[in-house]
C-alpha cells in the first residue's frame, strides 16, 4: 500500500492489479487526497465548470431490452414514439433561450428508423439552429451501421458530415463482455463499443466516455472497463471526460441494493487516480444528488456536468434529483470553488 501510494504521490501510473489494491484497502480520505492531488495537477485553478445543455431522446422505442432500463419501449407499445420535427424544434429553441450551447442526442435501438432519418435529423437541426451536437452513442451507432450494412468508419463519416459533433460515451455500462452478455445481450459488446470510439478519433470527433457500476459487476470488472479506456486514450487521445455513475435497480430487472455515496465516491476518486491521460473526471448529480455531487468535488471531479434542462433515462427509474443553474453555481461556490460555464470541449465561456 505505501509504495502504490508514493508511486502515485510521484505522479506515476499505476497498474489494475495496484488499483485493485486500493479499493479493497485504501481508506476513502486517502482516496481522495490522492485524487484530489491528482486533479490539481491537471487543473491548479480552484474552478469547477458544467455545460447548459438538454437531452433530448428521439425515439424511446428499442429492441436491445437491457436488463438495466427503465426507459425503452418495445416497437408495439402504445407508449412508444418518435419525436416530431414540431417538438424537437421546440425544445432546442427552449434550450438556445435558456442559454444552452448543446443537445445530448440519444435514443433507443429503433428499427423502423433508416439511415436517411439521422441523416435528415441532423440536418434539420443543424439548418435551423446554431447549436452543438453531441449525440448517437457507440451501440446507436454499431445498431445504424448493421442495419444500413455499412462499416463503423462510414457510419460515422455520414453522421459527421450530416452534422453530428461529438459522441457521447453511454452505452459503456461494463466494458466485459461476460458482463454485458447478462445485463444488455443485445447491445454491441466491448471490442465494438470500443472501435467506435477509435474510429471516431481517428475522424477528428471528440468524445466522453462512461461507466455504470453498481450492478452485478465485481471490482476486477470496473478495472477492466478503466484499463481498456486508458489504453485508448494513450492511442488516440480523443476522449474530453469520463463519467462513472451507479445504476439506479428501481422499475429494471436487476434486482441488487443500490450503491450509495461511500462506493461511489471511491470509484470515483480511483477513477480520477487511474485514468491520469484523460483531463476531465465528471461528478453525476442526477444519480448521487446535490449533497455527494457536492463532495465529489473533493474526490478528483473538476466537473459537475450538465444543468440537464430535460433527462428522461435515469428519471424513469424513479431517481428524479433536478438542479437548476443557479443552485448548480450555488453548491460548486459554497464548497469553495468557481463556477464557470463551459462548452463541450471544455473551454470556458
Amino acid at each position: 500500500m505505501k509504495k502504490i501510494i508514493e508511486k502515485i504521490l510521484q505522479g506515476q501510473r499505476i497498474n489494475k492489479n495496484q488499483g485493485m489494491t486500493l479499493y479493497n484497502n485504501a481508506e476513502l480520505l486517502t482516496l481522495a487526497r490522492l485524487a484530489e492531488q491528482k486533479r490539481f495537477q491537471l487543473h491548479p485553478e480552484k474552478i469547477v465548470t458544467f455545460v447548459i445543455d438538454r437531452n433530448i431522446n428521439y425515439t424511446n422505442i428499442c429492441v436491445s431490452q437491457c436488463k438495466f432500463c427503465a426507459f425503452f419501449k418495445t416497437p408495439s407499445h402504445k407508449k412508444g414514439y418518435v419525436l416530431s420535427k414540431e417538438s424537437l424544434h421546440k425544445k432546442i429553441k427552449e434550450t438556445i433561450k435558456l442559454k444552452g450551447t448543446q443537445i445530448l442526442l440519444q435514443g433507443g435501438m429503433n428499427p423502423d428508423l433508416t439511415l436517411d432519418y439521422y441523416i435528415d435529423l441532423l440536418k434539420y437541426i443543424k439548418t435551423n439552429f446554431n447549436i452543438h451536437i453531441h449525440g448517437f452513442s457507440p451501440p446507436e451507432i454499431c445498431f445504424i451501421a448493421e442495419k444500413s450494412s455499412l462499416p463503423i468508419s462510414k457510419t460515422i463519416s455520414i453522421l459527421k458530415k450530416a452534422g453530428l459533433n461529438s459522441i457521447p460515451g453511454g452505452g459503456g455500462e461494463i466494458l466485459c463482455d461476460e458482463i454485458r452478455k447478462k445485463i444488455s445481450p443485445n447491445k454491441c459488446m466491448t471490442d465494438s463499443w470500443l472501435n467506435v470510439m477509435e474510429q471516431a478519433h481517428n475522424q477528428g470527433l471528440r468524445t466522453t466516455a462512461t461507466m455504470m457500476f453498481g450492478h452485478i459487476e465485481k471490482p476486477d470488472h470496473i478495472f477492466k472497463h478503466l484499463e481498456k479506456i486508458r489504453n485508448l486514450q494513450d492511442q488516440t487521445k480523443g476522449f474530453t471526460a469520463f463519467i462513472p455513475w451507479t445504476f439506479q435497480p428501481d422499475n429494471t430487472k436487476i434486482n441488487v441494493k443500490k450503491a450509495g455515496g461511500v462506493e461511489y465516491l471511491r470509484v470515483l476518486a480511483l477513477s480520477r487516480i487511474f485514468l491520469d491521460n484523460i483531463d476531465n473526471i465528471q461528478a453525476s448529480w442526477v444519480t448521487q444528488g446535490d449533497k455527494i455531487a457536492q463532495t465529489a468535488l473533493f474526490f478528483g471531479a473538476n466537473d459537475i456536468g450538465s444543468t440537464m434542462i430535460e433527462e428522461n433515462v435515469v428519471s424513469s427509474t424513479g431517481v428524479d434529483f433536478m438542479i437548476p443553474p443557479k443552485e448548480l453555481k450555488r453548491l460548486i461556490t459554497k464548497a469553495g470553488f468557481e463556477p464557470k460555464q463551459r462548452d463541450c470541449f471544455y473551454n470556458l465561456i
